[in-house]
């Protein structure tokens, strides 16, 4: 059965000045996001992602930034969980914040539908600047968010060039993927998809965001002209090669028409497999066809291949 799950993004560059680090500060912050906000709350999403650090000012000093933070405490954040119980949806909040034992993090906080805090991610691989300037402390896990439509991760920045938390993911099988950042991560982001199986939504500061499917394609991107975009997918879905699955797949849409998509993104040799089938879960689908999925298939493909009976010589 369709799990759609309508998304916001918005990759907006960082506000402007230095307008201290008070009452001012905070206030002017708010308004920024207040504005971007704005722009997609008509769209009514289920969730919305913004950038890495979004309520830094890139003009303040290091001890200014840090004195900001610890007037700023939750205030924004407060704000974000505010935006979320009035438009009835789950809002990400990227921020650095400060831990009682006087320690940093760079963190993203998901707020759930009533406003309520679904906890933390912390950044699993910060820049070694981040530690030796900022003070900012590697996160250790890679929880799961729980929400109404499936299991959220999250990755922020730097994180995505690790395989130590991209590994941890493809263990855990989230639903959907959120990557708050400053650095976009090109080929990364299909990269990640592909190999955790799941859509991964970005929010990159001044730089394209938007959405890549488990099989690696963009398929919502904001421009130049408008740093935001709001797409629907349908997270009931599997990938599965196309080796031994021919038939099954054939015999699948031949059955069901258009309450079940095969979408072939083209030389993966792999495809997308989406229920629209009303009482029918992608998984009930392909139990029903024996179709043999992707990380199943390649998995028995390589035990195959370092069985030692199946080996030839060294050398």
């Amino acid at each position: 059965m369709a799990n759609r799950v309508r998304i916001s993004t918005i990759g907006a560059g960082a506000a402007p000045g230095n307008p201290g680090t008070g009452a001012e500060a905070v206030a002017r912050m708010i308004e920024h996001w207040r504005g971007h906000f704005a722009a997609v709350l008509p769209d009514r999403p289920d969730l919305i992602l913004v950038p890495e650090c979004c309520d830094r000012y890139p003009a303040h000093s290091l001890a200014e930034r840090q004195d900001y933070y610890r007037y700023r405490g939750h205030q924004v954040g407060d704000y974000f969980a505010s935006v979320a119980r009035d438009h009835h949806c789950y809002v990400a909040y990227p921020a650095v914040r400060l831990l009682p034992d006087g320690t940093w993090r760079n963190s993203l906080e998901l707020f759930d539908r009533r406003g309520q805090s679904l906890g933390f991610y912390d950044k699993n691989y910060p820049v070694t600047t981040e530690t030796t300037e900022g003070g900012i402390l590697a996160g250790r896990s890679a929880p799961l968010f729980g929400c109404d439509f499936g299991r959220v991760g999250a990755a922020i920045c730097f994180d995505l060039n690790f395989d130590g938390i991209r590994r941890r993911y493809v263990e855990s099988r989230p639903d959907l993927i959120l990557f708050a950042s400053m650095y976009h991560g090109g080929l990364m982001q299909q990269y990640w998809a592909y190999s955790c199986r799941t859509h991964l939504v970005s929010a990159i500061c001044g730089l394209q965001s938007g959405i890549v499917s488990p099989v690696g394609e963009r398929i919502a991107a904001s421009t130049n002209y408008y740093p935001y975009v709001t797409a629907e997918v349908n997270l009931d879905c599997a990938v599965a090669h196309l080796d031994f699955n021919w038939e099954r797949l054939a015999a699948m849409r031949a059955k069901y028409g258009p309450q079940v998509k095969v979408h072939d993104p083209g030389y993966l040799a792999s495809v997308l497999i989406s229920s629209e089938a009303p009482g029918r879960s992608i998984g009930d689908l392909v139990a029903e066809f024996g179709i043999e999925l992707l990380s199943d298939y390649l998995a028995r493909s390589a035990a195959h291949a370092e069985d030692p009976a199946h080996g030839g010589a060294v050398g």
